[in-house]
């Protein structure tokens, strides 16, 4: 039995985690956290997540719902989910984060990080959205210089961050594949005159309205032909089942930085 401690557990994933755990009969809900201030504090999480008493309070102490090879569960902010890997790796126990938005020097300590304890981080824990990584690498180097390369992304008007880390990372990887700099060739939105497209370009695009959960386009266009490949998120949880299958390959896994490439065997 694994313990699990989910932090953001009154939020729309976290409810879910909360949810589905229950079906899990490998995994056990030890811990239930939420912002200090937040309205959902010392409510049971299972009658904040609609399921009836749980007998687990949500709580604003990971200090104290942390321990060893207890396994965090982390869609929060990047400062929030920082502070907890950081006593997580103090205490000894293991994280799987799907939070987005963290800078390059929040990225550079959770590497650091995950030389203590294990560690998996993935903008998207979706099967098909990873493999859809996986292809994205194989379409960019086939197609070459000649396809211009166009990622969409359409969000729910409560997504804070943007682009969507999905969209980051499969920018990263058409970049990665082309052997171009993201930081050079990245246009995020376009305005005004900006001037006839390069051929260097990698456009991302973000665009927010109602209860959107998911979707991800990367356009390859040249002249005469156009090739998209699309990911649709019906529910969120396809993202939940996703982070407990993360959860379950964490449990068994030695110190190091992990991904759901990983847990799917395609990296």
């Amino acid at each position: 039995m694994v313990d699990v401690v989910i932090a953001g557990a009154a939020g729309r994933m976290g409810c879910r985690l909360v949810a589905l755990i229950q079906e899990d009969k490998d995994l056990h809900l030890a811990a239930a956290l939420e912002a200090p201030g937040h309205p959902a504090l010392l409510k049971d999480a299972g009658e904040v997540a609609g399921l009836g008493k749980l007998g687990i309070p949500i709580s604003a102490d990971p200090e104290g719902a942390l321990g060893r090879d207890r396994v965090l569960i982390e869609f929060s902010t990047p400062d929030a989910s920082l502070g907890h890997l950081r006593m997580a790796a103090r205490q000894g126990a293991r994280a799987v984060i799907g939070t987005t938005g963290f800078a390059a020097a929040q990225r550079a300590e959770i590497e650091r990080l995950a030389k203590e304890i294990p560690v998996f981080l993935s903008p998207n824990m979706s099967v098909g959205v990873n493999v859809m990584f996986r292809v994205l690498a194989d379409m960019a180097r086939f197609l070459g210089e000649e396809y211009d390369v166009e990622i969409s992304e359409m969000h729910h008007r409560f997504k804070k961050d943007a682009p969507s880390g999905t969209a980051a990372r499969m920018a990263e990887i058409v970049a990665q594949a082309l052997g171009r700099d993201l930081s050079k060739s990245g246009v995020y939105g376009r305005h005004g005159l900006p001037g006839e497209r390069t051929r260097a370009e990698i456009g991302i695009h973000s665009i927010r309205g109602g209860d959107v959960v998911g979707e991800h386009t990367v356009t390859f266009a040249a002249l005469g032909e156009r090739l998209e490949l699309t990911h649709r998120s019906q529910s969120r949880d396809n993202f939940a089942r996703g982070a407990l299958r993360a959860t379950h390959f964490i449990s068994q896994a030695a110190p190091g930085l992990y991904s759901m490439q990983d847990v799917l065997k395609l990296a």
